[in-house]
């Protein structure tokens, strides 16, 4: 462990328009997430003298000032096999001098933490580091698989996160829920409150009197006997958001061992499911150079398309019962 004196950091350009949690998670590596966001609280972390929420947004003269902490000591760069470089490599959808769209693959965190080493984050970093301001736009869990967007830039990254802020960003996703879906399009708003656990583990639930505001739109595409291929669509960006919303309306997604149903998961791990089916599909923004909207598609895996074959000849249906997205 290093044991670090008080700190102050002064905001220039590059880091403003960030928020501060996430300014601190970047500056005060080795620190838990829960131990920052404590000291956010307490007000022993001070912006320009003051006590300012986790949600504050830096600005150009800004001065941080961070208490005496104890840090592990800084993890080396991952080594990037040929093999996960070659991956990484092959997944990247988009790319410009400002953004970088990845197809993350299931089963590979966003960034390292809560015992893990590292992630695509870092592991980008280490296989590009002429890239020196690379950073994550958005998250998408370690089962998640699909459209990933980075940012090359701090002035690139702030406009990003202002469209998401202001809810101009389209984010679809396919999912398999369980059950038969009846009806068409639906909209779920259910709350959404975020706890962890003393594992560290993070857990989320409908509250409706205490939760965060979140919806998303579901469209059935495509149905089988016993399960429904969905697209759905993010009005808001909550963790778990589409998994507990399916959870609470009786349509779990399948493969999810935190939120799904353990049966139904053991019917589809013989027809060949090992993982969260759960696929960012598409990603709309407006590019933060030119300001051209950019429409990046992330085709499912062969793996899951096999498995969606499978399902419509169990269900003597070649194709299955097809339906047109809204």
């Amino acid at each position: 462990m290093v044991e670090s004196g008080v700190r102050y950091l002064d905001i220039g350009e590059a880091e403003a328009g960030q928020r501060l949690d996430n300014f601190l998670l970047r500056v005060m590596k080795g620190v838990p997430r829960s131990h920052i966001y404590k000291i956010l609280r307490s007000g022993e972390v001070r912006v320009n003298k003051g006590r300012v929420k986790a949600q504050y947004h830096l600005t150009t003269g800004d001065q941080v000032r961070l208490p005496p902490l104890r840090q592990a000591e800084p993890s080396p760069s991952p080594t990037v096999t040929a093999k996960l470089a070659d991956d990484l490599r092959a997944r990247i959808l988009y790319e410009d001098e400002r953004v970088l769209v990845l197809d993350k693959p299931s089963g590979l965190a966003v960034h390292g933490g809560s015992g893990i080493a590292w992630g695509v984050i870092e592991a980008l970093r280490a296989l590009r580091p002429d890239i020196r301001e690379l950073e994550l736009v958005h998250r998408l869990d370690r089962e998640t698989s699909g459209c990933l967007l980075l940012s090359k830039r701090r002035s690139a990254l702030r406009q990003l996160h202002a469209e998401i802020r202001e809810g101009g960003m389209q984010k679809r996703y396919l999912v398999l829920a369980a059950g038969a879906w009846r009806g068409g399009e639906q909209r779920v708003d259910l709350p959404l409150r975020k706890n962890t656990l003393r594992s560290g583990e993070r857990i989320v639930c409908v509250d409706k009197g205490m939760g965060k505001a979140a919806a998303t739109r579901f469209s059935p595409l495509q149905r089988f006997a016993n399960c429904t291929l969905l697209e759905a669509e993010l009005e808001s960006g909550r963790t778990h958001q589409i998994r507990v919303h399916l959870q609470a309306i009786g349509h779990p997604v399948l493969g999810d061992e935190k939120y799904g149903d353990p049966d139904a998961n053991a019917a589809l791990r013989e027809t060949g499911l090992r993982r969260l089916f759960l696929h960012a599909s598409l990603l709309c923004f407006t590019h933060p150079g030119d300001q051209r909207v950019l429409r990046v598609e992330a085709p499912l895996s062969a793996n899951l398309q096999v498995l969606l074959e499978d399902l419509a000849r169990r269900d003597g249906r070649q194709g299955g019962q097809t339906l047109a997205a809204s």
